[in-house]
């Protein structure tokens, strides 16, 4: 709403002490300090005259407010209206904002606010404001900051003044509306220019494209006029070929018969050839009876030439087997360590070639104890291992009957161990002396013939006891065995 007040002419004098050198002030030298007898108004017989005051331009009016916001926390607090004392605590960016209504009001109905308030907008001002209070405008102000001072100043022609700076800034919104105007007009002009470059690329490529498809079109046709003169040859060999098909039907029909005739020979010839062997089955089964009694007879004749042999070198059973003399002189025992049969195994991990091996009479198992327990649970202590594995070894004696060795290092040996399982004999080799010699010891001192199992993924210990007629087999084989059982 624009902001109105009676001329500064007619407003009441103050007592200068009160003013505090205000504008309006008898001892100042301002222009809008003159009374009516001094500018040489006549004042109208019954008192002053109040004239509407012309709508001011929206940047005018906030200019005002601004400039009075600025200078609101410099007055003191006593000549600060009530209603703008909490308005002139606010922030500076505040201030204008949320308290120009209640400053506009102010404006309007307190005339000696405005002219405490003018007093220090004009000495703010400097030389512009005094041009203002002597009624002219210089030419290169900012037209908004003159109206804005005229209105808080009320000189001679103020209304001039805002006029003036409200026809200069509709001007200076046309220009820039103009402005903006042409600079939408090149901005349509540069694109509708863009846009006939991008046609004209267009157009060029899309003849390009016409005479590329032209191209492809003549290479169509001359492919189409090269598949009707295959098609026709085509059909030609088509014909050729089923004359030669209704012949060659021909001439296997007369194989046909010649194949049934042969088909009728070869079945008699296949009927003579069954009834010949049947006759030399049953000739073969009563050669294979004549076989089995030849076998039993010589295995007879061998078991009581065995029997005769014991009797004759009157050998008593033995109570030490050929581990055990190796054990006493080569090995270090931390218990007793009875054994039972064991057996001989290939160089392979399949646990099923070590039930193949144990299943032979009188087997000896010999197992590389580390060797098998740092591959299969290596996370564990040695102790733990140890005892994991002689437990497993006590369970496959336990099934096969066979006889068990597990010889360790005895750099690492631990005392008190527990009392190994039945069936199975612990070792520990002694100073000097690695756990792959004992083993080989071991192989060694069995006789020629039995089977001897050795469980170890060393390659040298493997190579070593297979050149003694034992069976080596991976550490593997025996892990899943023993998880198996």
């Amino acid at each position: 709403m624009p902001l109105t007040e009676p001329y500064d002419d007619h407003l009441p004098q103050e007592d200068p002490v009160a003013r505090d050198g205000v504008v309006g002030d008898p001892d100042d030298d301002a222009p809008n300090a003159q009374t009516p007898a001094a500018s040489g108004a006549a004042e109208p017989v019954g008192g002053p005259t109040i004239e509407p005051e012309p709508t001011l331009p929206e940047p005018v009016r906030q200019r005002i407010v601004a400039l009075t916001a600025a200078v609101l926390p410099g007055l003191p607090a006593d000549e600060v209206p009530v209603p703008l004392r909490r308005v002139a605590k606010f922030a500076p960016n505040r201030r204008a904002r949320l308290g120009a209504p209640v400053i506009a009001a102010q404006l309007t109905a307190d005339p000696l606010f405005r002219q405490r308030v003018t007093a220090r907008v004009l000495a703010d001002a400097g030389d512009l404001g005094a041009a203002v209070v002597e009624g002219t405008a210089p030419a290169a102000a900012d037209p908004v900051e003159v109206a804005a001072l005229a209105y808080l100043a009320r000189p001679l022609g103020w209304r001039d003044l805002i006029e003036a700076s409200g026809a200069a800034v509709r001007a200076e919104a046309d220009s820039a509306v103009v402005a903006e105007l042409v600079r939408e007009a090149e901005q349509r002009a540069t694109r509708a220019e863009h846009d006939r470059a991008v046609a004209r690329v267009e157009a060029e490529k899309l003849r390009d494209e016409l005479a590329r498809v032209r191209e492809e079109l003549g290479q169509l046709r001359e492919e189409s006029r090269q598949l009707a003169r295959t098609l026709r040859e085509t059909q030609a060999r088509e014909r050729r070929a089923t004359e030669l098909l209704a012949t060659e039907r021909g001439r296997a029909a007369r194989a046909s018969a010649d194949v049934d005739a042969e088909l009728r020979r070869a079945r008699a010839r296949l009927a003579e050839a069954e009834a010949a062997a049947g006759m030399a089955r049953a000739s073969a089964k009563e050669a294979r009876s004549v076989d089995d009694a030849r076998l039993w007879l010589l295995l007879e004749t061998i078991g009581q030439a065995a029997v005769g042999l014991r009797r004759e070198l009157a050998l008593d059973p033995v109570d030490k087997l050929p581990a055990d003399f190796v054990a006493e002189a080569f090995a270090e025992q931390p218990g007793t360590a009875p054994a039972s049969p064991a057996a001989r195994a290939r160089d392979t991990d399949d646990p099923a070639r070590l039930d193949q091996l144990l299943a032979l009479p009188r087997a000896h198992l010999v197992v590389d104890g580390y060797n098998v327990t740092k591959r299969g649970f290596g996370e564990m202590s040695l102790e733990q291992q140890r005892k994991r594995l002689i437990t497993g070894l006590g369970g496959l004696a336990a099934q096969t009957g066979d006889e068990v060795t597990v010889v360790f290092d005895g750099a690492e040996r631990m005392h008190g161990l527990p009392p190994a399982p039945r069936g199975v004999r612990v070792l520990f080799s002694r100073k000097g002396e690695t756990a792959d010699e004992l083993i080989r010891r071991l192989v060694r001192a069995e006789p020629a013939g039995r089977p001897v199992v050795v469980v170890s993924s060393d390659r040298e210990v493997a190579d070593g006891v297979r050149r003694h007629g034992a069976y080596p087999l991976g550490a593997d084989s025996l892990l899943r065995r023993l998880a198996r059982s």
